[in-house]
């Protein structure tokens, strides 16, 4: 009978754990409404005690299923990552709106729509609870992508248009492709968040609003403190969005998250990792 090495079973443990840490599991939750909310649970590899939580806020017309990238990452990392579906603001809504109103203006229709963000808070509270019956994280995060940015962003407390006021109890927010001053946030909308904010964008990440140099002024527009902008060299908006043929992008986009947020849960503020083709400003201390 032939007999395996240490090393290859050692090696055939760190794939095992490597695959648990990136294997996901959907479910879905109720909502406070009657209404259910799809998720998608990234769990951390042998956790011996409770996690941190970072909730994860898809686009405008995509699912739990989408920031695959992200989960897989920052589960690695020690993370319980949790992927929400917003279902009203998911595809089959996205494509009505694009019917209706054409490309830009469907687009348009659906991150001006504040029932769909209602929703989405409800998917939040929803998520928020799940985890919550499962352990107490000590530390929670929200992280969205596009107008799970702008989710952020009004999670986080920004100004804007729309009349929302979430309840904004996140230790700290991670803003993928942010939106500048336009049909949700007037100018000056970011100045009354308080909590640590990090920006991500790409010098190909068009807006509604123009280039990456609009997304700037999210950034600009908040005060001191924990703050950093990453700007990617030729990362487009599907790329930090999870979309193919992007792993440079999104290695260096999940790097800059999770030093970010580490460190936090240190008690620090921490140092921007250097990377090839990503520049980084921070906002001075307060």
């Amino acid at each position: 009978m032939s007999t395996t090495s240490p090393k290859i079973v050692a090696a055939l443990l760190a794939l095992a754990a490597t695959v648990q840490a990136w294997a996901a599991e959907r479910i879905e939750v109720p909502r406070s409404d009657g209404a259910s909310t799809p998720l998608m649970v990234y769990e951390p590899a042998a956790a011996k005690t409770c996690p941190p939580l970072l909730l994860v806020s898809h686009g405008a017309g995509g699912s739990e299923q989408g920031l695959r990238y992200v989960g897989e990452a920052l589960s690695a990392d020690g993370w319980r990552v949790v992927v929400m579906g917003h279902r009203e603001s998911g595809l089959p809504v996205l494509k009505q709106d694009l019917r209706s109103d054409g490309f830009k203006g469907g687009i348009t229709a659906l991150v001006t729509d504040a029932p769909a963000y209602r929703a989405r808070f409800l998917d939040i509270d929803a998520a928020l609870a799940w985890s919550e019956q499962r352990c107490h994280a000590s530390f929670k995060a929200l992280l969205g992508h596009s107008m799970g940015a702008i989710t952020v962003m009004l999670e986080a407390g920004a100004h804007n248009k729309l009349g929302l006021a979430p309840k904004g109890s996140f230790d700290a927010y991670v803003a993928l492709s942010p939106e500048g001053p336009g049909p949700v946030f007037p100018e000056g909308a970011w100045a009354p968040i308080a909590a640590p904010t990090l920006l991500v964008t790409g010098t190909r990440d068009q807006g509604l609003g123009g280039d990456y140099r609009w997304r700037m002024q999210a950034f600009d527009g908040l005060g001191p403190g924990c703050r950093w902008l990453a700007v990617v060299d030729g990362a487009n908006h599907m790329n930090l969005g999870g979309g193919q043929f992007a792993a440079g992008a999104q290695k260096s986009t999940t790097t800059l998250v999770s030093a970010y947020l580490d460190a936090l849960r240190s008690g620090r503020c921490g140092t921007p990792p250097a990377l090839a083709g990503v520049s980084v400003r921070q906002k001075p201390d307060e």
